[in-house]
């Protein structure tokens, strides 16, 4: 965390939709992490995975079936009154009336907040400074974005809440939110940011938590995230050789390889060890290894390693069953 500061405090937090009978959800099975002051935190899942729902909670919008949440040193929940006005949300649809203008919608937003700041401020902090006499409902999806952050931004928020911010954005306007995003990191804001874009997350969160099925399967900095996975070796096998007639694998610092036709991918977790010695083996033996492709491991990779390795675990059931038959 960059600051010893716990600004947002998550303990075992649990949810769950329905009365706790067989017919329930949980939803947030025992969720727990903290965010400095100043931080921004990425929360990243699969569809259903638990984001949204743990965010509301944190947000204070709904009780937790268990576990304690703190956002600025109070229940987020049971003294609404003492965060609400110290936090900005950007959900995922504003449900904006269609029918008033840009400069309309957010001079109503304003006043309902305290210390807001000036409309034409927060307009142009988005981008929409020349679309304030536009109807919401002539708005494209991405301008209709912009103006949820520029209302989540309007009482200048110690702690901002992000749920899809760049949905519909197209890569510019993208870009520009991210740099916004940096500008009030760097005010101190604190950021609680959820995305299904990975690179968004690359490139913004100091630190990252990748839930599935309620549970955190993966948390820390994007370095140490990335560097649970191995990095990646493929290689198309040269004519009359066989994966046998390759190094031995082990000394090559190789944990697996997959093998679909003539490709070879190998998995490492020492990539320049695994790179050298196949490619002196390659010079010594006087073949060309076609197709080849070296590469670090990578957010996407990491994420989706989780999901595949969740969807086996979630078949180990149904294979019993079948085996029992």
């Amino acid at each position: 965390m960059t600051s010893n500061e716990r600004v947002i405090d998550v303990t075992d937090l649990r949810r769950v939709y329905g009365d706790g009978t067989k017919g329930s959800y949980e939803a947030v099975r025992g969720v727990g992490f903290s965010v400095g002051r100043g931080e921004l935190f990425a929360l990243l899942g699969t569809n259903g995975a638990g984001k949204t729902s743990t965010v509301e909670v944190i947000e204070g919008l709904a009780a937790p079936a268990g576990g304690r949440v703190r956002v600025l040193g109070h229940d987020p929940y049971t003294e609404r009154d003492r965060v609400r006005p110290r936090i900005g949300v950007m959900l995922q649809d504003g449900g904006f009336p269609n029918e008033l203008t840009v400069t309309e919608t957010v001079r109503m937003w304003a006043g309902c907040t305290s210390g807001a700041r000036p409309v034409g401020e927060a307009l142009e902090a988005v981008g929409l400074q020349r679309r304030g006499k536009v109807r919401v409902k002539q708005l494209s999806g991405g301008e209709k974005r912009r103006l949820d952050l520029a209302l989540a931004l309007l009482g200048r928020p110690e702690v901002l809440f992000l749920d899809e911010p760049t949905t519909g954005l197209d890569a510019e306007g993208r870009r520009d939110t991210w740099e916004l995003v940096r500008r009030l990191r760097a005010e101190g804001t604190t950021v609680l940011l959820t995305t299904h874009y990975l690179e968004e997350a690359e490139s913004l969160a100091d630190r990252l938590a990748i839930l599935h099925e309620g549970r955190i399967a993966a948390e820390g900095t994007v370095d140490e995230v990335v560097a649970a996975q191995p990095a990646q070796v493929s290689f198309e096998l040269p004519d009359g050789y066989f994966v046998g007639d390759l190094p031995p694998l082990g000394a090559l610092g190789v944990d697996g390889h997959e093998v679909e036709g003539r490709l070879v991918r190998l998995r490492t977790g020492d990539l320049q060890r695994a790179a050298t010695g196949l490619l002196v083996w390659a010079r010594d033996a006087g073949v060309e290894l076609r197709r080849l492709d070296v590469r670090g491991a990578s957010l996407e990779e990491a994420f989706l390693r989780i999901a595949q390795e969740a969807k086996g675990s979630a078949r180990e059931p149904e294979r019993a069953k079948e085996m029992a038959v």
